[in-house]
């Protein structure tokens, strides 16, 4: 029995279904994630909004212009420039949200404040 297990042929196999298992398990594992992010009643709320970039705009320049300046290109905090470009609208959402960056400070804007900033930061 033990020298089954050595034959090259079944050691190939065990190699590939194994790489197979991880192939899959990646995308199922993001699908998954996907799901409860959207699952979330804020986000489902806030990307069922029309936002409003002039509304965004103002709130953002009470709110974030004083880290990442008035045309948001960085001061303390990074420029935003082009951000809906390299996080998705929940990565956004999180990001204002959570705190879980500091010094950026936990910030909580209502439905339709956030998808206004949303809406704001896609113009950027």
């Amino acid at each position: 029995m033990d020298n089954q297990i050595t034959k090259p042929e079944i050691l190939i196999q065990r190699i590939a279904l194994v790489a197979l298992v991880i192939l899959l398990a990646i995308p199922l594992g993001f699908f998954g994630v996907q799901l409860v992010k959207a699952s979330d009643p804020y986000v489902k709320s806030v990307l069922a909004m029309k936002g409003d970039p002039i509304q965004g705009h103002a709130i953002f320049q009470i709110n974030c212009a004083g880290c990442h300046g008035l045309e948001a290109d960085g001061r303390v905090g990074p420029s935003l420039q082009a951000v809906s470009k390299r996080k998705s609208k929940y990565g956004l959402i999180h990001q204002v949200i959570s705190g879980d960056t500091p010094p950026m400070p936990k910030f909580q804007p209502n439905s339709q404040e956030m998808a206004d900033l949303l809406s704001f930061l896609e113009t950027l």
